[in-house]
């Protein structure tokens, strides 16, 4: 399929999804959510895809916010959560979704753009990435989810002083206080980003899944509960062809052959 924002291109197990505006340093619009949108859905969709990357055209930003353009033209508060729910469904989609997502984030990550990574379910920054959410520099809030995920991420003051301030970080600090889980210099990025893919595309399909439900649906619930839903997920691998495949090459130490059943 073509879109007119984003390039999606398929290796083996592994997918990229780009977000290609450069020239406006992939600002999100409208179109380039609903895009979003719409590509990872089919990726979700297909069982043969165990891992989606994605990343940025050129060299300078992942995505530098939402559409400046598209902001200042909206006409009342209606529309304007109409946008943001847009905004928010795409990163409540990448968390919930069957396949694990990873961003490489190869420049800017801004008020959006930083929102879009972090519903990513793993974050990889270039040592040129810079992280903010600068929306109350505009008079906003950030809208993505960037008031929520923050605080859960990287804990309360973190998430006031990055939402307040406006101020940005560099990669380091990213990975010193939590939001991204590895830095690596800039030509390695999409390298090692396929790399963790492709570790993960390797695993069993069904395990995957289960653990990113359970890590996902246990976070906002107390650990008793949240250790009930992790023993539910347990049990239920015990019975899939996977597993009876992963114990048996392992004592026979050869790869398994997984066939996410």
């Amino acid at each position: 399929m073509t879109y007119e924002t984003i390039l999606v291109e398929r290796e083996a197990a592994l997918a990229v999804v780009t977000l290609n505006r450069p020239k406006v340093l992939n600002a999100l619009n409208i179109t380039m959510v609903r895009e979003l949108a719409d590509a990872v859905a089919d990726l979700d969709a297909d069982a043969s895809v165990r891992c989606i990357i994605l990343t940025g055209s050129g060299d300078k930003a992942f995505a530098a916010g939402a559409d400046i353009a598209e902001l200042g033209a909206l006409p009342n508060a209606v529309e304007a959560v109409k946008l943001v729910h847009r905004g928010q469904g795409l990163t409540l989609q990448l968390e919930r979704m069957r396949t694990p997502t990873i961003a490489a984030v190869n420049g800017f990550a801004l008020g959006g753009g930083c929102e879009l990574a972090m519903g990513c379910d793993i974050r990889i920054a270039s040592e040129k990435a810079r992280f903010g959410q600068p929306e109350v520099t505009l008079g906003l809030l950030p809208g993505y989810g960037g008031t929520q995920r923050t605080a859960r991420l990287l804990g309360r003051g973190m998430a006031m002083y990055l939402c307040l301030s406006g101020e940005m970080i560099d990669a380091k600090e990213a990975l010193r206080i939590g939001l991204v889980e590895r830095v690596v210099p800039h030509e390695e990025l999409l390298t090692e980003a396929k790399r963790i893919a492709t570790a993960i595309a390797s695993r069993a399909p069904l395990a995957v899944a289960a653990t990113k439900r359970a890590i996902d649906d246990g976070a906002e619930l107390s650990v008793a509960a949240a250790l009930e839903i992790e023993a539910l997920h347990f049990g239920t691998l015990v019975g899939t062809n996977d597993f009876r495949e992963g114990t048996k090459a392992f004592l026979e130490k050869r790869p398994p052959n997984f066939t996410a059943t």
